[in-house]
């Protein structure tokens, strides 16, 4: 079996250790190249071509953002972006997906073994995941729509892994300022939601935050799950409301999307419109068959406009879904189940 040949670009000594080390260690992977800035990469790609590259967030000579821009225009390749906890960091992060990165890993606190395991774990997946992506650099966004009449009374709940910032900035950027609200589980660690639901906002015609604890829902606005907690949907004395919870990780996320689908069943029912995009494993899947069978409409994104085809395949394997759709047609087929009675 021919392994996976990763390319680590890391300007820490210690960081390219760490990483060559773990993917070394893996029977279906192995490190073909390291470089400690940019220019050195360049030049790697050109000579030992990689099949995945891991890319640190800040570097010399030339940032990761330039970096990426010109290794998308030459030589399109996936790549995981290595980011820093912090909010400049965050940006950036953003920022890459947009260009084409594939899917992002915060930096590692390494504070013993079990975190090295952990963080060993969730870096190998990511690398999997990506060197059998199908990414697709700059992706263009959809035409705005508008709403010809009332809403129903509805709500939107959406999860999305690998592949999904950019699927949800697709999704949620051309619906019109009147939708139903919507709930998003979106796996991101603590520290790069808040960016995100910023970045989103500031090109949203809806409103979109990070959502808070017990904030009664309001037409109009989308709300992110915090990274680290669980977004559930429960009823309230004025309506439905949002609930943050600490709860154990499900499917090994927190947020989870089977913990936001499962109590929208619960509180809504046939209220909900589903929707499962691009990500790898199966979270949620179960959950949007509960969806389904208490009368809502589900969609999953396609197999060809996915950049993982992990999670919208298990929903689909479950007959959880009722439309199956290309990533540019989902927000038109939100706002026709929006204006649909009953």
């Amino acid at each position: 079996m021919s392994r996976t040949r990763v390319l680590v670009v890391d300007d820490s000594a210690v960081m390219r250790g760490v990483m060559t080390r773990i993917v070394n260690s893996q029977p279906d992977m192995a490190v073909c190249a390291v470089a400690s800035d940019p220019i050195i990469a360049l030049e790697r790609v050109r000579t030992a071509p990689p099949d995945v590259i891991t890319l640190d967030v800040e570097m010399p000579r030339m940032d990761g953002l330039e970096f990426l821009r010109r290794l998308m225009q030459w030589r399109p390749l996936p790549v995981v972006m290595v980011s820093s906890l912090t909010e400049r960091g965050a940006d950036t992060t953003l920022r890459a997906l947009e260009l084409g990165a594939v899917d992002f890993i915060a930096k590692p606190a390494l504070a013993s073994a079990t975190d090295l395991d952990l963080y060993a774990d969730e870096l190998t997946e990511k690398l999997r995941a990506a060197a059998t992506s199908r990414f697709a650099p700059g992706r263009s966004s959809n035409c705005l729509l508008s709403l010809n009449g009332k809403t129903a009374d509805k709500v939107i709940v959406i999860g999305a892994s690998t592949g999904g910032v950019e699927a949800l900035r697709t999704v949620l950027t051309p619906l019109p300022a009147g939708m139903p609200p919507i709930l998003v589980a979106q796996h991101m660690p603590a520290g790069f939601t808040r960016s995100f639901a910023q970045r989103l906002d500031s090109l949203c015609q809806i409103d979109v935050k990070e959502a808070e604890d017990r904030e009664p829902l309001r037409a109009g606005c989308a709300y992110i799950a915090p990274g680290g907690k669980h977004l559930l949907l429960e009823k309230s004395a004025a309506g439905l409301a949002t609930r943050l919870s600490l709860e154990a990780p499900v499917n090994r996320h927190r947020p989870s999307v089977e913990r936001l689908f499962r109590s929208a069943a619960r509180a809504a029912g046939g209220r909900c419109i589903g929707v499962m995009l691009s990500g790898m494993g199966a979270d949620g899947a179960e959950a949007m068959l509960e969806l389904r069978e208490g009368g809502a409409r589900n969609i999953a994104q396609d197999e060809a406009s996915c950049v993982v085809f992990g999670m919208p395949k298990q929903a689909i394997a479950l007959r959880a879904v009722h439309d199956v759709l290309p990533l540019g047609d989902i927000a038109a087929r939100l706002v026709e189940l929006s204006l649909a009675k009953g």
